[in-house]
């Protein structure tokens, strides 16, 4: 693999070029249960503005200037269409120029990389994906209860 920087500043833009792989540990609820809350480290690359983003997960600045990582739900014209795995109802839509980079692999709690290009992560994907939402949100909120009953 590529040299991987570090980012821990929210000028990845100014820093990360575009093609370089960076990484950055997942800080929210959002992306369960395929990315975990402070367990996971995601690998990125940031995109040029004429890649083909659709059904990835990626990275991208929304309305109040944060950057968050969620899956593309569809592309439209200029407006791109998002949703955390985690978030059942909540979609949120963004410029296209503003996606900033896409996932190609995660680093486990317990130090394993697993591509987001392997036949085992699109299955897990889809076998998540094709769960009824109301199933789904029982789930997320086991998951979420176990997340902060193991950090406390």
């Amino acid at each position: 693999m590529s040299k991987i920087a570090e980012i821990t500043t929210k000028s990845i833009e100014d820093i990360v070029e575009v093609g370089q792989l960076f990484k950055i540990v997942v800080t929210g609820y959002s992306m369960l249960p395929l990315l975990g809350l402070r367990r996971d480290t995601i690998i990125l690359r940031r995109i040029d503005d004429n890649e083909d983003i659709s059904g990835r997960i990626a990275m991208f600045r929304n309305e109040k200037g944060h950057i968050v990582v969620h899956r593309v739900i569809s592309v439209d014209n200029n407006m791109v269409t998002l949703r955390g795995d985690g978030n059942l109802y909540q979609v949120e839509q963004s410029p296209r120029t503003e996606i900033i980079a896409l996932l190609e692999s995660v680093i486990r709690e317990n130090g394993k990389e697993v591509s987001c290009t392997s036949k085992q992560w699109h299955r897990k994907e889809r076998r998540w994906l094709a769960l009824p939402l109301w199933m789904r949100r029982y789930i997320l909120a086991i998951i979420r209860r176990w997340c902060d009953f193991r950090d406390k």
